[in-house]
């Protein structure tokens, strides 16, 4: 237990073990999602599901865990040797793979993926125990992220889809998003790690959050 002894120290024995205890899916392992996961992992999450089905390429460098010496190898296999505790499976995610998986199990479901359609599919399904993220890319200061209602975003064309979707299917319950207000930097999916692993911070630290309120 000395590799936790900081965490009990800021945690306590009692809230340590709820985190070994909650059961967590993950979807998207990428520059988002691979540092929600280190982070959990490194706070004593256990009980971790990984989803993805993409490889390693050499642009991944710039920011995601796993990426260096793993080129052309699939994403979840690296993930689970570098955190053997992980369970990974290896598929896209997809509206139909959302209607039929079964998320009964989990406590909290992460959403660091950017498809529009089965990101609008797990709001309209799970919103009260999914913690996901808007645009990450294409931003340079992680002082501008969030967690605000997804009805008040602004700046992001990528949440603009998912609101405007959402709208189209009759979703309008209270849901919150990590988000930046920072404008676009750029036109083509530029990246900067500094952002791209804070919003995977911050997922990590709202799982962390809710938990303590249980």
């Amino acid at each position: 237990m000395e590799r936790f002894d900081r965490t009990l120290k800021l945690f306590g024995n009692e809230n340590f073990n709820k985190f070994k205890d909650t059961k967590l899916i993950l979807l998207g392992v990428g520059g988002v999602g691979s540092f929600a996961l280190d982070a959990l992992i490194r706070t004593g999450f256990e009980k971790i599901t990984i989803v993805d089905f993409d490889t390693y390429e050499e642009s991944n460098r710039n920011r995601q865990l796993g990426s260096d010496d793993n080129i052309d190898r699939i994403k979840v296999e690296v993930l689970q040797e570098k955190y053997p505790s992980v369970d990974i499976i290896n598929i896209q995610i997809t509206e139909d793979w959302v209607d039929t998986f079964d998320f009964s199990s989990y406590d909290y479901i992460l959403d660091a993926i950017d498809d529009v359609k089965p990101k609008v599919r797990l709001i309209q399904k799970y919103y009260k125990k999914l913690i996901t993220t808007a645009g990450s890319a294409k931003r340079i200061d992680p002082s501008k992220i969030e967690v605000i209602s997804i009805w008040k975003t602004f700046n992001d064309p990528f949440i603009r889809k998912i609101r405007s979707e959402l709208k189209r299917r009759g979703f309008n319950k209270k849901f919150n998003v990590i988000f930046s207000s920072e404008g676009p930097m750029c036109i083509e999916k530029g990246s900067f790690m500094a952002v791209t692993a804070s919003f995977g911070l911050m997922m990590s630290s709202l799982v962390v959050q809710k938990v303590l309120k249980k």
